[in-house]
């Protein structure tokens, strides 16, 4: 297990026009000129936050996904993030994990935002997922999910915790405090990536994309701005630190259904 570069992608996006915001996020990816191990964007990064599915779904074979897996490729990195997918009839917030050697690894949003109606427009997923890369355990979460303590709950297996998000700026608050509570109650390392801008419903997001630490200190606080930041996470720290504090140890035992 080596030291893993993550770069945020904190960035407006262009409302449901899918190749626009792929251009966009391919010239800040190229002007940035910063090795990396792993490229985090935005939830429904191709297209804003949208309840409007039929409009801009796409299929596991479609147009954005080969994107990802040809920035993967020529970057040289893991990019994951999430869009619409359609697929059996039904339509998912589904987070992708692209790698270079074109392996795709997906979470498809567990907890629906039922304040936006979410949940009648999309289809819930069921279960975890934590991709290995470059020998870190990553666990993938979608937005909503960085509410749920019991969802997000590790047991010592996971190093890296992803969180992309489109979360407005009314919320920033239990935005930022949700992800360092996160960090601190597993252990990890965590990630979280949110846009900026404001939408077509007049929606503002502020950014606030972080990462921290697995004691739930500051790595990296973006500002309101289109950026690319990266950040080197340490794996000798985390293993120093859950060696000296094994709070994991005493953690009680549970299982999700």
């Amino acid at each position: 297990m080596n030291d893993l570069s993550i770069s945020l992608v904190q960035t407006a996006l262009i409302w449901q026009q899918a190749a626009a915001n792929c251009e966009h996020i391919s010239k800040m990816v190229s002007d940035h000129s910063v090795q990396t191990d792993l490229i985090v964007l935005p939830e429904m990064f191709n297209s804003g936050f949208t309840l409007d599915a039929k409009k801009v779904a796409e299929t596991m074979d479609g147009p954005t996904v080969v994107w990802m897996q040809e920035l993967a490729n020529k970057e040289n990195v893991a990019v994951t993030g999430s869009i619409v997918i359609k697929e059996n009839g039904y339509n998912y917030n589904r987070m992708i994990f692209a790698s270079p050697d074109a392996e795709l690894q997906w979470y498809d949003k567990k907890h629906l935002f039922r304040m936006a109606n979410e949940q009648n427009r999309y289809s819930a997923g069921d279960h975890h997922v934590t991709v290995n890369w470059r020998g870190w355990r990553i666990a993938l979460y979608v937005c909503y999910d960085l509410r749920f303590p019991v969802w997000c709950r590790q047991q010592n297996n996971v190093d890296l915790m992803l969180f992309v998000a489109s979360w407005p700026a009314v919320r920033s608050f239990p935005w930022k405090t949700l992800l360092r509570a996160r960090a601190m109650e597993n252990l990890s390392y965590v990630c979280g990536v949110n846009r900026i801008g404001r939408d077509e419903n007049d929606i503002h997001y502020s950014g606030d994309s972080a990462m921290l630490d697995m004691a739930g200190r500051d790595l990296l606080q973006l500002e309101d701005k289109d950026s690319i930041e990266t950040t080197t996470l340490s794996a000798d720290k985390l293993i120093q630190f859950r060696e000296k504090f094994p709070a994991h140890l005493d953690a009680d035992e549970y299982s999700v259904k």
